[in-house]
């Protein structure tokens, strides 16, 4: 069955990447590209605008996979991005997470198991999020938290961030005007202690979307949430 659905492929390995493209061309899909770094993987999608990316999180360049996933969903909060990796571990499925992955396969590669993720993955229907209009904290350089719905927007467009880089924001708008430990910070989002790498880790993913105009790190006391003055 001949559809008009593209992928685009960014895999590291053209072996990988080939065959993967084999598998969904005789399933029907198209393989709109093929690229193997993060630079040309956020070109290539403002320029084909695919219905589905399969991201390798290693790609070839100095921008990982969840990194140029982020930076895709900064701007297309509706993209579809499916992770590929050799790699199988909690922090690489987190970070997955944090990058809101519609879907997280593993290799080697199943061919039912590819083709069922990706008709599941490409059936779904994403509705539109809109921004309530009460209880809205402003922030620096036009960003704006919404307590009720628990969510970030700038001019009045959704920022896509994961869940638990929602909640650091979250409990640094609870405590705005006023700076939050690191231990403040672990018990709120993970309920016990976490590294001071960990959060630093959670804050530069944050920083990829929205750079460094909402969260300021004071020295020896935590982080602040930047309000509008």
């Amino acid at each position: 069955m001949i559809n008009n659905q593209k992928i685009l492929i960014a895999e590291d390995d053209l072996v990988s990447a080939q065959y993967l493209k084999l598998i969904l061309e005789e399933s029907g899909y198209k393989i709109a590209s093929i690229v193997d770094t993060g630079l040309e993987v956020i070109e290539q999608y403002k320029k084909i605008r695919p219905d589905l990316v399969l991201m390798d999180v290693m790609l070839k360049d100095k921008i990982s996979g969840c990194e140029a996933a982020l930076k895709i969903k900064h701007v297309y909060s509706d993209a579809k991005i499916i992770f590929l990796t050799a790699y199988f571990s909690d922090e690489m499925i987190e970070y997955a997470v944090e990058s809101e992955a519609c879907g997280y396969l593993t290799k080697p590669y199943r061919e039912e198991e590819i083709v069922a993720t990706i008709k599941l993955v490409l059936s779904h229907k994403y509705s539109e999020k809109k921004a309530p209009h009460n209880d809205i904290i402003e922030l620096h350089n036009g960003y704006a938290y919404h307590i009720q719905s628990k969510r970030l927007f700038k001019e009045n467009k959704e920022v896509s961030l994961g869940k638990k880089a929602l909640k650091l924001i979250e409990v640094l708008v609870k405590n705005k005007n006023s700076s939050v430990s690191n231990e403040q910070i672990c018990s709120f989002i993970w309920g016990e202690e976490r590294s001071d790498c960990t959060i630093r880790s959670l804050i530069h993913r944050i920083r990829i979307v929205v750079g460094n105009d909402i969260i300021k790190n004071i020295n020896g006391r935590g982080y602040e949430i930047i309000t509008k003055k």
